[in-house]
């Protein structure tokens, strides 16, 4: 598992690319067993202002706010 596999679900760049997803949503996409890793490399892409952490319907949500 990679970042861009966690940039590749938040966001298509051409069918939606302003799209949120919610941090369970990602973990349930990628698996719970890389919930640490997950939450390791969001707070990297956050550090680099790739993502931009959010909130959607009272969740914790990214959007990546970079290419």
């Amino acid at each position: 598992m990679k970042k861009i596999d966690i940039l590749n679900f938040i966001t298509d760049f051409r069918k939606a690319p302003n799209s949120i997803k919610t941090r369970q949503q990602i973990i349930g996409h990628l698996g719970i067993q890389h919930e640490p890793a997950i939450q390791n490399m969001l707070e990297e892409l956050q550090t680099a202002k790739v993502v931009r952490q959010t909130e959607l319907n009272g969740e914790m949500a990214y959007q990546v706010i970079a290419r």
